[in-house]
């Protein structure tokens, strides 16, 4: 089941626009149950893949950010640069992901009805000089 709503929807499209914007790229949805966006630069060519999670705190708060274990895994099988991203109140904070270095827990959000994935291996990233932070304009 899925329990993203509008709200959720135009603050991934928000950052991912944010994102490519730094480098004037561009980007594709992929499907719901894929790896969020495959990115393109400037002249079309495909460099990435991008997962976005979104995290409801401004960036001084935000950390340490958590992604499901299972989400990192399956964006990078991609390899082709996987890219996770963080959509902040305030801005995106994204890191390549082999640049990453995190703590295993078993964690997650109170357990909602027909959900399968509230409670699950999650990653959680400190601060590191590796996040990069750009606020929204």
């Amino acid at each position: 089941m899925r329990f993203e709503s509008s709200k959720d929807l135009e603050r991934e499209k928000k950052a991912i626009e944010t994102f490519v914007r730094i480098f004037s790229g561009s980007y594709k949805k992929l499907d719901p149950n894929d790896i969020d966006y495959r990115v393109y630069d400037s002249k079309g060519e495909h460099i990435s893949y991008v997962e976005v999670k979104g995290r409801i705190r401004n960036y001084s708060d935000a950390y340490p950010l958590p992604v499901a274990a299972r989400k990192l895994v399956k964006l990078a099988d991609k390899r082709l640069h996987p890219v996770i991203l963080w959509a902040c109140n305030d801005g995106i904070v994204y890191a390549k992901v082999k640049d990453l270095n995190g703590k295993i827990l078993w964690s997650g959000r109170k357990p909602r009805e027909n959900s399968y994935h509230d409670q699950e291996l999650m990653v959680y990233f400190d601060k590191s000089d590796k996040f990069k932070y750009v606020p929204y304009v």
